[in-house]
């Protein structure tokens, strides 16, 4: 591969400058990555432009100035409208130039992208990625891999910027196929932390003191020593909105019944989730299932402090 990704050598382009998007966008400008940016909500993109990004109109004209071009958007329908949409990623982007989808999407979508960019000389990789908002903002994200080896050497040098465990999984497709194993391992966990917490409220225990002694045991896990603090202190605000959420258990399941699966956990995880969506708490973090579990049992969840 002829393109040499290093500061003042390859050009970056990044569409989707949301919750997780801006950071990781943020640590390649930092690096010394020139960037071109680009969100449907224009102001956004602002604080990458106060870096030294320049905005492009849209994401044809973005990847026509870019040699490697990120996507990070919400759904699979915005990732098919930015890649393969009529002013889409590859109606500009230049042959050897390579495409990484971030967003955690289809599998057979991620495989349809792959095939669509080799035949306009574009090499692309499915490269979603686990650690919310504190994983893009401390650049410790587990970013998981799919595509072909010389493309995915080539992008490392960059993944080692935004992220702390980067693996290969496999070809087109299998960054997505192993991101469906982390959002199936998080739906169920995140019921034990929520129903936990709203027993250890109701037992009338101080829930900081109680994490002090199960946080660090066998029942520790990310989601209880991040996500635990922020329910305690009433802290909903999103790290990875609960819309998103239900969105990658609707791929996991759809994947799971194609396979011939059997998914009880996760069926139960996401109509719980769609409670949570249906009382209002959309736009809220995954934590904000608790709210929906303490309604069940008639409990007033209240802050502490």
């Amino acid at each position: 591969m002829g393109l040499e990704i290093a500061p003042g050598k390859a050009t970056i382009g990044w569409i989707g400058t949301g919750v997780m998007g801006a950071s990781m966008c943020g640590h390649l400008i930092d690096a010394g990555y020139k960037a071109t940016v680009y969100n449907r909500t224009k102001a956004k993109c602002a604080p990458l432009v106060a870096k030294g990004a320049t905005e492009a109109g849209t994401p044809n004209e973005l990847a026509a100035a870019s040699d490697v071009i990120f996507t990070i958007v919400g759904y699979p329908k915005d990732v098919r409208e930015v890649i393969l949409g009529e002013s889409g990623v590859l109606a500009g982007a230049k042959p050897g130039s390579i495409l990484v989808d971030m967003t955690t999407s289809e599998p057979k979508l991620a495989e349809e992208i792959y095939e669509a960019a080799k035949a306009k000389g574009v090499h692309a990789i499915d490269a979603p990625v686990s650690g919310g908002d504190v994983g893009a903002k401390e650049a410790r994200l587990s970013i998981m891999i799919g595509g072909e080896d010389e493309a995915v050497a080539a992008v490392k040098p960059l993944f080692e910027i935004m992220g702390k465990t980067i693996v290969h999984q496999g070809g087109p497709g299998a960054g997505q196929h192993t991101k469906m194993v982390n959002q199936i391992l998080i739906s169920t966990g995140m019921i034990g932390v929520c129903e936990a917490l709203l027993y250890g409220y109701k037992a009338g225990l101080d829930l900081e003191t109680v994490l002090q002694s199960v946080g660090s045991g066998a029942a520790g896990s990310w989601s209880l020593n991040n996500l635990g603090p922020r329910i305690i202190k009433g802290n909903f605000d999103p790290g990875f909105f609960v819309e998103h959420f239900i969105k990658d258990m609707g791929i996991a399941l759809a994947e799971s019944r194609r396979m011939g699966l059997s998914m009880p956990g996760l069926a139960l995880a996401e109509q719980l989730y769609q409670a949570v969506a249906a009382q209002g708490y959309g736009r809220n973090g995954t934590q904000a299932l608790v709210l929906a579990l303490a309604k069940l049992s008639n409990v007033d969840w209240k802050a502490k402090g």
